[in-house]
């Protein structure tokens, strides 16, 4: 089945003539760049899933929120879809363009508006890159908890887009626990304040909603997060073993002893082999696997913490444990985790990054199923973890100038979401549905469901113009991908569009 946009799947959107889509928005915001030869759009075709691409229509790069405003009524005006972008680093397509749309990008917007550290507080631009806030507050004492890999180049906009998390989120939460407040521009340009400086605001929870809605219901303008004080120590662990499925059960182990560790990340050989090869980051290319525990918080809890975990992990057959004698040793076991990603792809001409979580328990079950389509497919998976909380980023090795084989990893990652979802987990962890994985939420979620999700995206935009195709698929699409009984020919939920 074609990823891209598919109309009939999809819904059918309107095709406006360019040059008269150009015109009128530059009439409407002539202060605002809008590309639209081929050699400019070229760089925004794809995010960070570079598999998929389209060329957009027109590329808006506005500088204020009222150029903002106007490119939103203009686009409803006429019809014409929006999809937003950051800094384009998310993993599932949710910020690919469509080729009869406008593709907002916000990078311009990158201004840190006030660092408050009496209320712990920022308010931010959503170009913002997420480590630029720590670094802003850093003279404070303070930092952003929520720490994705890419954060030294992701915005906190699209953070709040995809809900991101980070190695630390087992402890500190992911963005939605550290987002205070949100101002959006809705398709028809109306704006709108969702949360409060305080933690009580009143009505509905609209902000925790607009977290990792992935651009479906309005533009985020601004942001304040919270702000924590870094801790007054930090400690890491690294933890060899020479069986990946020991590795698995000493992160349940772990927790069940009661320690919430600051970041609990796990690692399988290839990953290992990877980093090290990358970073030299001092990993043991003899284990199976790896787990890096980090204790944060007052020394003398930190130590006893370390105490604590050092015998979890004796029990749970460690072959050896380490502990980082300094900082500048624990920034490195950190630096081959973050840069996994990269380091994998130095060894395979392409890679395929999934998203799945499960629940801790079944991390020993789920990586031999893992290695089981591993196997079965011919195709390399490297094992990348946020352990503690069960989000798990299995990396396909695969070479897309080989025919089939970008077919096959996508067949492979699609069996490896369906086993997550089998063990009581989830598609997507912190990457985001997108377009990557729409056909998989017709396997997590039913058809009363789905209709619930388009009926909340009705009540925000009506017409399906901001980032169409995404995240919430058509029970059509979900009826032909094989996971909703159509009878007699007909589809559940007459009255949901389908196309």
């Amino acid at each position: 089945m074609n990823i891209l946009f598919d109309e009939r799947l999809d819904g059918a959107l309107v095709r406006r003539d360019k040059s008269e889509v150009l015109t009128d928005l530059q009439q409407a915001v002539p202060d605002m760049t809008l590309l639209h030869r081929e050699e400019d759009l070229r760089p925004f075709e794809c995010d960070g899933l570079a598999a998929y691409r389209v060329l957009p229509m027109l590329v808006a790069l506005p500088e204020t929120f009222d150029q903002v405003k106007e490119l939103l009524k203009r686009c409803h005006a006429l019809g014409v879809p929006v999809v937003t972008r950051g800094a384009g680093t998310g993993l599932s397509g949710g910020a690919l363009p469509l080729e009869q749309g406008v593709l907002l990008v916000m990078s311009r917007f990158n201004q840190i508006l006030k660092v408050d550290p009496e209320a712990r507080l920022a308010r931010v631009q959503p170009g913002v890159r997420n480590l630029a806030i720590s670094e802003a507050a850093a003279p404070y004492g303070l930092y952003y908890a929520p720490d994705p890999s890419s954060q030294i180049a992701c915005s906190i906009g699209g953070n709040v887009a995809e809900n991101a998390g980070g190695v630390h989120c087992l402890k500190y939460g992911l963005t939605v626990h550290n987002v205070m407040r949100v101002d959006v521009l809705t398709i028809e340009g109306e704006h709108m304040t969702l949360g409060a400086e305080s933690f009580d605001a009143p009505g509905f929870d609209l902000l925790a909603l607009m977290n990792g809605s992935e651009g479906m219901l309005g533009v985020v303008t601004e942001i304040t997060v919270k702000l924590l004080p870094k801790p007054e120590a930090a400690k890491v662990l690294m933890a060899s073993f020479d069986d990946v499925e020991k590795a698995g059960r000493a992160v349940g182990d772990i927790i069940a002893a009661g320690i919430i560790p600051g970041g609990l990340e796990m690692m399988d050989k290839l990953a290992i082999k990877a980093a090290e090869d990358f970073v030299k980051a001092g990993y043991p290319l003899d284990a199976e696997a790896i787990l890096l525990c980090e204790l944060d918080g007052v020394e003398a809890d930190v130590d006893d913490d370390c105490d604590t975990v050092r015998r979890v992990l004796e029990a749970a057959g460690a072959t050896n444990i380490q502990q980082a004698r300094d900082e500048a040793e624990r920034a490195k076991f950190w630096a081959g985790r973050k840069n996994a990603f990269p380091a994998v792809g130095r060894m395979s001409p392409d890679y395929y990054c999934m998203d799945g979580t499960i629940p801790r328990r079944e991390l020993p079950r789920v990586l031999k199923g893992i290695a089981a389509l591993s196997e079965e497919s011919g195709l390399a998976v490297a094992n990348v973890f946020h352990a503690g909380d069960g989000n798990m980023h299995p990396l396909i090795l695969f070479d897309a100038n080989k025919e089939g084989q970008l077919a096959l990893a996508e067949e492979v990652g699609g069996k490896i979401l369906e086993l997550c979802v089998a063990a009581g987990g989830s598609i997507t962890g912190e990457h985001g549905v997108g377009r990557e994985k729409i056909n998989q939420m017709c396997s997590q979620f039913q058809a009363d469901e789905i209709s619930v999700f388009h009926a909340l995206k009705a009540a925000f935009d009506p017409q399906r113009l901001l980032n169409p195709g995404k995240n919430i698929p058509t029970l059509a699409r979900c009826a032909e991908f094989g996971a909703m009984h159509v009878h007699n020919n007909e589809l559940p939920h007459p009255e949901l569009p389908r196309f």
